[in-house]
């Protein structure tokens, strides 16, 4: 019997601690005595308050209106079979579905797509099609909860297609996935009421080219292996045109001028 037990935290606390005690006194050969004993919180430790020789001591009694329960296995899966897929289950589910390791920081963001519970969304979007992996991403950095669940799992799907084909930039896949949230439609034909189009690889080349020229010092620290100058250059394409440029297409224009 443990006294001084206020909250369900305590209760784990005490119950893992005479556990561990008791089964170390069992096994240096002594002998657990019939006592009441008091939880101390600061110390997470109990102490003896009184001794009682015998069970009688604490008056236990069956209490009189509670029947004896013994469920057979038949209602027990069934019940079973009646519950919602479990948190836990879903985050295995959902890191399988997207190619995810269950430890790490990639397990950081099932988490947290599956505490917004916007997994069913994501996994209907990728048996439509989407690229798992940047699903998995929009879900996690560009969704929430509130209005997210009513989005069309098949428009999600081309979306982010549209995005992983190279004819949307992060940027701009952003902006059109906001909108297909609050109105609905199409992601291409939202893409192209906004503007927003592949941009000429050629054009492309001239910007990189050009910022190469009038950035040699920060174009040296780059040849050298200064993998921090890339988010330069990437932020001064995106700049200059004005988000339409792919970060992946200006990273690759970038190595193949390297060398």
């Amino acid at each position: 019997e443990i006294k001084n037990v206020n909250s369900l935290r305590s209760l784990g606390r005490a119950v893992d601690y005479e556990a561990a005690r008791q089964v170390d006194l069992i096994e240096g050969g002594g002998t657990v005595r019939q006592e009441t004993r008091h939880w101390n919180e600061n110390d997470g430790r109990t102490h003896t308050l009184r001794v009682k020789e015998e069970s009688d001591d604490y008056r236990y009694f069956a209490d009189p209106d509670l029947v004896p329960c013994d469920p057979g296995e038949e209602w027990i899966e069934r019940v079973r079979a009646a519950l919602p897929v479990l948190p836990a289950a879903r985050r295995t589910r959902l890191a399988e579905a997207t190619g995810q390791e269950t430890g790490g920081s990639a397990s950081e963001g099932i988490a947290i797509v599956v505490d917004r519970r916007l997994d069913d969304l994501v996994l209907a979007a990728i048996d439509a099609g989407a690229d798992p992996a940047r699903a998995l991403t929009h879900a996690e950095h560009n969704l929430s909860d509130d209005r997210s669940g009513d989005l069309d799992p098949a428009a999600f799907a081309k979306l982010v297609n549209l995005e992983v084909d190279g004819k949307l930039s992060a940027t701009q896949a952003k902006t059109v996935l906001a909108t297909l949230v609050a109105e609905g439609g199409d992601p291409a034909d939202i893409a192209a009421a906004a503007g927003f189009e592949a941009m000429d690889t050629s054009e492309l080349e001239g910007i990189v080219d050009g910022l190469i020229e009038s950035h040699p010092e920060e174009w040296g620290r780059f040849c050298d292996g200064d993998g921090k100058v890339t988010g330069f250059f990437v932020g001064q394409v995106m700049k200059a045109t004005r988000g339409q440029a792919d970060g992946k297409v200006v990273t690759q224009l970038l190595n193949a001028r390297k060398g």
